[in-house]
């Protein structure tokens, strides 16, 4: 997975493709646990979705946008627009099943 800025977010989420998005900072302990889980699951789902991460350290302004209140924040968006959104540590059946659910 690879980390991105606003730009290159804001372009990915106009795509074909439905991206999932990993809200976190380098400092949060269930970022870090939740880090491996999302690369298995860009591994699974990667052929249906894009999977990217965003610091929000880095880019405050993007996790405003969407309302990151707490992180790691998992965001599904589709079409350009925010379509399911998941708070906090997810082991990989769950994210799994939110993922195929959503992409």
């Amino acid at each position: 997975m690879k980390q991105v800025k606003t730009e290159e977010f804001d372009e990915l989420i106009k795509g074909e493709k439905p991206v999932v998005c990993d809200f976190f900072a380098t400092w949060c302990g269930p970022c870090k646990m939740l880090a491996p889980v999302m690369d298995k699951a860009s591994e699974l789902y990667g052929e249906k979705a894009e999977f990217v991460r965003v610091d929000v350290d880095e880019e405050p302004e993007l996790a405003q946008r969407y309302g990151i209140m707490s992180i790691p924040t998992v965001i599904v968006f589709a079409g350009g627009e925010e379509k399911d959104k998941s708070v906090g540590f997810m082991a990989q059946s769950e994210m799994n099943e939110f993922i195929e659910r959503n992409v």
